[in-house]
């Protein structure tokens, strides 16, 4: 595994850091990227000392262009994208959702993952041996929403149809594309979930989390197939958690 380049996107904190270092323990080469420089240089600290850091806004081309052309100089090739930058948002009423706000979840959640997809898609293409493998993280609101979670919501169906899109597009290439849909994993984004969050009925209750640890683990474990085999969806989420049957 020692020649296989992964980036990962959203590297500073929660799931992207645990994969980040899940896949530095297995023997990935890394190029760690997301907004702020600390936080990725602390993922790197913690268990990925060789890891290329590479401050990024996926929101912006160039800068994601920037990313994988870096990528490419220092690796020579790319086999592993995981597309994992993302927002919540602020809970809020649809009525009451301003235009910017709403943006700004799309930009991230939505374009964000299309520009790194996409660049990711033209490096796998184009180098020699062909092929690659992108994982997109969705989230079970990629199937059933939460109260006032409209804008997250619908970028995630979203992703679902990018990941859709991508493996038909990315088959004449070997470009594999599998999603994974997480719910409750314990990181600062969901805190709250321990406390309580607000449910279909309009209770607040709190809600049982798992160890991100686990999340990490399936994604090596659908990274590490060959390209001939491809989870396409991987649900992961807290045995306890009110999903099936949510509502």
């Amino acid at each position: 595994m020692s020649q296989q380049v992964a980036v990962v996107t959203g590297a500073g904190s929660g799931v992207g850091r645990a994969v980040a270092l899940e896949l530095a323990g297995a023997g990935w080469q890394l190029v760690l990227a997301g907004r702020r420089s600390e936080p990725l240089r602390e993922t790197a600290r913690l268990g990925a000392p060789s890891a290329a850091v590479v401050p990024t806004d996926v929101t912006d081309p160039a800068a994601v262009d920037a990313l994988f052309a870096e990528t490419a100089e220092r690796f020579g090739r790319l086999d592993l994208l995981f597309n994992n930058a993302g927002t919540f948002g602020a809970p809020t009423p649809v009525e009451e959702l301003g235009h910017a706000e709403w943006r700004a979840v799309v930009d991230l959640n939505l374009t964000g993952a299309f520009l790194c997809a996409q660049g990711a898609f033209r490096q796998m293409k184009g180098q020699r041996p062909q092929g690659g493998r992108i994982i997109n993280n969705g989230s079970i609101s990629a199937h059933v929403p939460r109260p006032h979670s409209i804008a997250y919501t619908a970028t995630k169906h979203a992703v679902t149809g990018l990941t859709r899109s991508l493996s038909l597009d990315g088959r004449p290439y070997r470009i594999a594309c599998g999603q994974i849909d997480i719910g409750n994993a314990a990181t600062d984004m969901t805190e709250a979930m321990s406390v309580g969050v607000r449910q279909a009925d309009g209770r607040i209750a709190a809600e049982p989390t798992m160890d991100v640890a686990d999340v990490a683990r399936t994604v090596r474990q659908m990274a590490e197939l060959p390209l001939e085999a491809n989870i396409q969806f991987a649900t992961v989420l807290a045995t306890a958690m009110p999903y099936i049957g949510r509502g």
